[in-house]
């Protein structure tokens, strides 16, 4: 049941949209349609004249820019005309409702028709409607798909560095000397650019010839320390260096719910006989299950976007070892020019990512309520 103060208010609203003239209602749905009638017909004139229908039209899609600017203005009017203070409310919501529209719909949408073109940026010809043809491409394209077996490894590697950061947390969350220190310390690595990283570490520290964690493997007896030409070992030092930069990222959300437990639920613990390690099983891991899977979901999604370290290390090599999809694409739009199956790439894989988060959150939404 609503409460009494939500039922005011809606009745407050009613009122005041009922307060309104008829004169001015009809004044904002005409503006509000002839504002929407001119942005559509300036949108269909370009792409008509983009896609060879008409021989007429804008040179670029800066008059679209404005249309779509003088229609969120009319739009404005016309709400305030239509439903008085309460369409100056709506006011304060609109601008942020218009920049999501141009800056996120729009820009999916429009990807999703340039996927579906061929166009080539070292081609005269510009672009061209090709159907299917980039989507068939995607399905025989064994690097791309070798892309998305890598990513499998790259997310799996995830729960490794939640392991890894859990026990960093609950290290710092102890009574030990320059715990501020190494908090601090450890947060370091966090606040670095993954492609400062990548050159400090990827191209100095494990540098075949002169890098000391090289010249350090030979002492130990390693003959040819070389990290980036092997598959496997390129592929795990890859995600050697995603993991020190990432971990303090989960550690810092894990120490921040190790610090709002009540030390209550340890002091009986200790009280009923339980050791260090029977605490943190029956107690500390259950309770801090909400904030584990809130990390561990969000440095996933993180993880998908991984593209900096591969690019500037290994460009994806050896022979595809160490490719992400993101790098993939970036090759495809850097080396090759090619937009439109660049785009294809994209798009094809934000319906991955979209599905399988999805049904990550799924999963775990159902895993947590059999829990509780």
């Amino acid at each position: 049941m609503p409460s009494r103060a939500a039922l005011s208010a809606v009745t407050q609203a009613e009122a005041v949209t009922a307060s309104v003239s008829p004169e001015r209602v009809e004044d904002g749905k005409r503006i509000i349609t002839l504002a929407t009638m001119g942005f559509a017909a300036v949108v269909l004139i370009q792409l008509a004249f983009d896609l060879g229908i008409i021989s007429w039209g804008f040179e670029n899609w800066r008059p679209i820019a404005y249309a779509y600017v003088l229609w969120g203005i009319a739009l404005g009017f016309g709400l305030v005309r239509m439903r008085g203070a309460a369409g100056h409310r709506s006011l304060f919501v609109l601008p942020a409702v218009l920049f999501t529209v141009a800056m996120v719909i729009f820009p999916t949408f429009f990807g999703l028709y340039i996927a579906f073109t061929d166009w080539n940026l070292s081609s005269f010809e510009g672009r061209r409607f090709s159907g299917l043809k980039n989507l068939y491409d995607l399905f025989n394209d064994a690097y791309y798909w070798n892309a998305l077996g890598n990513m499998v490894f790259y997310v799996a590697a995830v729960l490794v560095q939640y392991a890894m950061a859990f026990g960093l947390a609950l290290l710092l969350n102890a009574d030990i000397k320059a715990r501020k220190f190494f908090r601090v310390a450890f947060l370091l690595p966090f606040m670095l650019s993954p492609v400062a990283v990548s050159w400090m570490i990827g191209k100095s520290l494990m540098e075949y010839r002169f890098g000391p964690v090289s010249r350090l493997a030979r002492e130990l007896g390693w003959d040819n320390p070389a990290f980036f030409t092997s598959p496997w070992i390129a592929k795990f030092s890859i995600a050697l260096m995603d993991a020190w930069v990432w971990i303090p990222f989960i550690m810092i959300m894990l120490l921040a719910g190790l610090q709002a437990l009540p030390k209550e639920l340890s002091e009986a613990a200790k009280v009923d006989g339980a050791n260090k390690w029977q605490s943190f099983w029956q107690i500390t891991f259950p309770i801090m299950l909400p904030v584990s899977v809130t990390a561990v979901v969000l440095r996933i999604i993180f993880q998908l976007k991984l593209a900096d370290i591969v690019i500037n290390v290994t460009s994806g090599g050896p022979g595809g070892a160490t490719d992400t999809v993101s790098s993939f694409i970036f090759r495809e739009y850097r080396d090759r020019s090619n937009v439109g199956y660049g785009t294809m790439l994209a798009e094809f894989y934000l319906v991955i990512i979209i599905i399988f988060v999805t049904l990550l959150l799924n999963f775990v939404s159902r895993w947590m309520r059999k829990i509780n």
